[in-house]
This record gives structure tokens, C-alpha cells and sequence, in this order.
């Protein structure tokens, strides 16, 4: 079963891999992809708003529902604990690469375009900044538990994972979700900004608050006082600098 366990947390991750990765290319609109945001066969507006308005709500709730601390308890009674992260991280994968298969482009109108090089260069070279802090920030904080890898692993080892442990490298002494950030950063820069692009951005950021709500509020009873004064100190997504240096919790 070890085994199992094991190669199911990598057949995973890779799936995540090659989703995530198109992913990237479907928010850019980078060519040569068979489908981006803003590309692929229109559809009237009503079904298109219909299909992508749910497509985002089924992505919002299986994060928020599968993230929570209750459903975790129960579903570790039916399937091995040290496959529950990969499962999660399945279902969340499924559910983007429907809606990169699923989403319907809305064209028009353009709430902006940006024509001058410099304007553009700026703008695209704001996106990949997104997703390198995005990545940057999951190894930080460990990228391979995030996934799942780490518990399967271990597992397969026979070993436990040692208890959940605040700290805040890098990034995270300035900004309390740089991982969110990154998203919104890479959501919203771009050149020319489609209805459709538009809905998406918005859509996902909607979730982002929400969903850090529900996650501040299980990190508050996870860690307490010390997640309290983090958050006071240190910015929800905008950074602050020079506060925690001075008056942080030390860690660990």
C-alpha cells in the first residue's frame, strides 16, 4: 500500500505539472496554445457567462470545502492520511483543467489595451513576476508537502511528519499570502484586458479573499497568539517592510 500511495502522490504531481503549466499559457494568451482565455469558440453571451460563472464557483468550492479542517477529518477515514494532500491536490487539478477545456472566451468589450512597447513590457513582465513569486513562495513553505509528495513519501519510508511548525522566510515576513499575490498579480497584467478576462480576474480574486478568510481563521486556531500578532504586523497582500524585523515573533 506504501507503494501505491506513492506512486499515486506522483502520478499527481505531474498531472498538476503539465495542467498548471498550460495553465500559465491559457492566462496569457500565449500563442500556440489550442485554447487561451481569450481564444476558442464563441458562444452566446448568456451560456458563456452561465458556463464560466460556474466553472469558477466549482473551483472556489471544492478549494474551500476540501481545504477545511472538518472535511479533512472525515475524509482521512476513508482514504489513508498520507494520501489525503494528493487527493486534494487531484481534485483541484481536475477541476482547472475543466475549466481550461471548458472556459468560453468573451471578446468584447476591451476594458483596456495597452499598444505602446514599453506599456506592454511592463505589463507582461509584471505577469511573470506573478508566477515567479507564486512558485517562489511554494518552495519557501515547502513546495513538495504543498502537493503532497512529502507525505506519501514519508510513508513510504515509514516515517511521520513532524507537527506543523510557524515560521515566515522570505517573502512571508512582508506579506502574510504571497501566494495569492502572485495569482492576483499574474491575473490581472496584461496588455488587453477582454470581458472575458475580466470575469476571470475578478472571479478568481473574489475567491482569494474568501478563501484567505477561511484560511487565516484555521491558522488563528492553529498557531493563536502568534498568527494574531503576525497579522497585525505584516500585510494581508499589499507588503509592508521594516515591522516584523523590529517587532516580529522570532521563528522557527
Amino acid at each position: 500500500m506504501p507503494i501505491l500511495a506513492a506512486l499515486y502522490g506522483l502520478v499527481v504531481y505531474v498531472f498538476f505539472l503539465v495542467t498548471f503549466t498550460y495553465a500559465i499559457g491559457f492566462v496569457g494568451n500565449l500563442p500556440l496554445l489550442p485554447k487561451t482565455i481569450d481564444s476558442g469558440s464563441a458562444a452566446p453571451l448568456a451560456e458563456t457567462l452561465l458556463v464560466d460563472l460556474a466553472l469558477l464557483g466549482l473551483f472556489a468550492v471544492q478549494h474551500s470545502v476540501m481545504a477545511r479542517r472538518g472535511f479533512k477529518r472525515w475524509w482521512t477515514t476513508v482514504i489513508p492520511e498520507a494520501m489525503e494532500r494528493s487527493s486534494f491536490v487531484l481534485a483541484a487539478t481536475a477541476v482547472l483543467a475543466l475549466l481550461l477545456w471548458q472556459w468560453r472566451p468573451i471578446a468584447e468589450p476591451v476594458i483596456w489595451s495597452v499598444s505602446d512597447p514599453v506599456g506592454r513590457g511592463l505589463l507582461q513582465g509584471v505577469f511573470w513576476l506573478g508566477w515567479a513569486v507564486l512558485l517562489i513562495s511554494t518552495f519557501l513553505i515547502n513546495h513538495f508537502e504543498l502537493f503532497g509528495l512529502r507525505q506519501v513519501w514519508a510513508n513510504l519510508r515509514g516515517q511521520a511528519l513532524p507537527a506543523p511548525v510557524f515560521h515566515t522566510p522570505l517573502f512571508y515576513r512582508h506579506v502574510r499570502h504571497p501566494i495569492y499575490l502572485g495569482f492576483i498579480l499574474a491575473f490581472w497584467a496584461t496588455p488587453q484586458m477582454s470581458a472575458g478576462h475580466l470575469l476571470f480576474a475578478a472571479g478568481s480574486t473574489g475567491y482569494i479573499l474568501v478563501g484567505i478568510w477561511f484560511e487565516e481563521r484555521d491558522l488563528v486556531a492553529q498557531f493563536g497568539q502568534r498568527y494574531l500578532m503576525y497579522r497585525k504586523q505584516v500585510g494581508m497582500l499589499v507588503p509592508k517592510f521594516g515591522a516584523r524585523e523590529r517587532k516580529g515573533p522570532s521563528q522557527s
